[in-house]
């Protein structure tokens, strides 16, 4: 046996391999994010933190943009439900694939030119081409001909409406009110006001679906069923 051959041999094995015949798993595509990563590091302070903290960034600021907004309750409009502080977190895709508000679902929309500036938070009481009017012999109020028992969720002691109107809510538009009707500036209050007191349908920001804060009164927003038995406009009856 040639142990001079095997000595060769044993001394090629252990030399160390350079660099640019090395195997490289991960193949270029490797090389070229690990080389960008490295690149970010070292141009943003603070390196790897930083990054995933602007990358979470990013996606809570699309996340509110497009999908949740929070919403800070600001007056007692909607009391007992919603209260002054309450946070609430708004669904902007509720009526963005052909979904429309419907009764009882409690609305953020823009008020400006209609309400005054700003965003405002009521719950929608009559849809494009509903007759609502107030009030019949028990003090409740009619839609398409139809009384409706709102106690569960009117303000204790609230009536349903102290002002008498008698509305038809045009296509697009929404009849809202504030459950705390008694401190509620809505609807009613801007029937001689240009748009008749509606809120445009696409003034509409979104459904609020979830209260998040403060803890302790947590939940969700729920459709009553208040308004579940109206007819629909084409069947509305008269005032009654």
């Amino acid at each position: 046996m040639d142990t001079e051959a095997q000595h060769t041999e044993r001394d090629r094995s252990s030399r160390p391999v350079p660099a640019e015949h090395r195997s490289d798993p991960g193949g270029p595509e490797e090389r070229s994010r690990s080389a960008f990563s490295g690149r970010i590091r070292e141009w943003v302070p603070g390196g790897r933190i930083t990054v995933a903290l602007l990358a979470t960034m990013v996606c809570l600021l699309l996340l509110t943009t497009f999908v949740l907004r929070p919403f800070q309750i600001p007056s007692g409009s909607m009391e007992p439900g919603l209260r002054i502080g309450d946070r609430v977190l708004v669904n902007k895709l509720a009526y963005r694939f052909g979904s429309a508000p419907r009764r009882g679902d409690i609305v953020v929309f823009d008020g400006t030119g209609r309400f005054g500036a700003g965003d405002y938070i009521k719950r929608v009481v009559g849809v494009g081409g509903d007759r609502v009017t107030c009030c019949d012999r028990d003090g409740r109020l009619r839609i398409n001909g139809r009384s409706t028992d709102e106690s569960a969720f009117l303000h204790p002691g609230d009536s349903p409406s102290d002002a008498r109107f008698d509305v038809v809510v045009p296509d697009g538009s929404l009849f809202v009110l504030g459950d705390h009707r008694a401190a509620s500036s809505d609807s009613r209050d801007h029937l001689g006001s240009p748009g008749g007191g509606m809120v445009p349908v696409d003034s509409v920001i979104g459904r609020a679906d979830w209260i998040v804060w403060p803890f302790g009164h947590a939940t969700g927003l729920d459709r009553p069923d208040a308004y579940a038995r109206v007819p629909g406009p084409a069947d509305r009856g008269g005032n009654g």
